[in-house]
């Protein structure tokens, strides 16, 4: 990246607006890295800021009057965006629910994925595995049942591959390891939690070809319209510093850092453990996913906040399936992690 910055001071170096879609060598990387064997093309691959900003522009592909299902936690974006795009309608304060969004409940009962004979049919189902906040990941078949639902019901899955490089268990890394999904998915993914991208700003998003809206016109090719209409392409710095990521010394550094998070994600799951309380995810994920029974969870990151310094996340924050529960990050400095676990022994012994 350094490098790169430099060359932009130089007559040979120096490059103006580059394609929307992300640099050539950029795609190719992520496609052969992350999707080899599943048929991705560099040309159904769109590099940007970040996978949260993709978010929101497919929310402009979509537009007001679509129908959505959301997991319940899950991570607020999709809701938000859904809230600013005018498709959710009234907030339901007895609830905690927008009157037209399908909150899909994915609980320690349900083995954190919804039961789909449940859930009405939507245009765009939001779907993020491994979760955050719960740290759980759908299995083969579960995502087969997802995949196979969205087909019956002409649907569209936003998956939400932030944090696959975390998985340990022989789960699917990408919805694309599924037959079908390249007719019903779309899937975002991003640098931050890979490679601490999160100020740099670099993530993807993958739309094949095969996926067409009802009146088979290609949902690719309205991605790209908005890609060339709102963005100018990702920066061709932050996308230097993608392609040493994607290199063989580039992938053992990434790896080597999400080793280290889900050693922090043990100390915290080893932790709240032995005070008692019950914890899920930490396996494949960087969060621990806290249940405090029958207590509000913004008065449980309020006491833990107050009384021992620690920031914790409250579970309510991800939808009404949150309450009772908080989420704690593994993401820090080992100190400051072992820190807060002594702080918390004190405070729950």
């Amino acid at each position: 990246m350094e490098a790169r910055a430099h060359g932009l001071s130089t007559l040979e170096g120096y490059s103006g607006y580059g394609a929307e879609q992300g640099e050539k060598a950029m795609r190719v990387a992520l496609a052969e890295t992350f999707y080899g064997g599943m048929d991705i093309k560099d040309n159904e691959i769109f590099v940007s800021d970040g996978a949260k900003c993709d978010i929101a522009r497919l929310q402009l592909v979509f537009g007001p009057d679509v129908s959505i299902a959301v997991q319940d936690p899950s991570y607020p974006a999709y809701v938000d965006s859904s809230v600013m795009m005018g498709q959710t309608g009234a907030f339901r304060k007895d609830v905690q629910q927008y009157s037209k969004i399908q909150y899909m409940r994915c609980s320690h009962e349900n083995d954190f994925f919804p039961d789909l004979s449940s859930v009405p049919r939507t245009d765009i189902i939001f779907f993020c595995s491994p979760n955050n906040p719960t740290g759980s990941a759908a299995t083969r078949e579960q995502l087969k049942e997802l995949v196979a639902f969205a087909t019956i019901n002409g649907s569209i899955i936003v998956y939400d591959s932030a944090y696959a490089i975390y998985m340990s268990d022989n789960n699917p890394r990408s919805i694309y390891e599924i037959p079908g999904a390249r007719e019903v998915a779309i899937e975002t993914g991003s640098f931050s939690k890979y490679a601490g991208f999160t100020g740099v700003r670099l993530g993807w998003t993958v739309v094949p070809e095969e996926l067409l809206f009802s009146d088979g016109f290609p949902v690719r090719n309205d991605f790209n319209r908005v890609m060339c209409t709102c963005f100018n392409g990702a920066s061709n710095i932050a996308q230097a510093g993608g392609l040493a990521c994607l290199s063989p010394e580039g992938l053992k550094a990434m790896n080597k850092m999400v080793s280290f998070y889900k050693e922090n994600t043990a100390i915290l799951v080893d932790t709240f453990t032995s005070l008692g309380f019950k914890t899920f995810g930490g396996r494949n994920a960087p969060y621990v996913w806290v249940q405090f029974p029958g207590r509000d969870s913004w008065d449980v990151f309020g006491e833990i906040l107050e009384k021992s310094h620690i920031v914790t996340t409250p579970g309510s924050g991800f939808g009404p399936g949150g309450e009772g529960f908080i989420r704690a990050s593994a993401f820090g400095h080992r100190e400051n992690i072992l820190e807060a676990t002594s702080r918390l022994r004190k405070l729950y012994l």
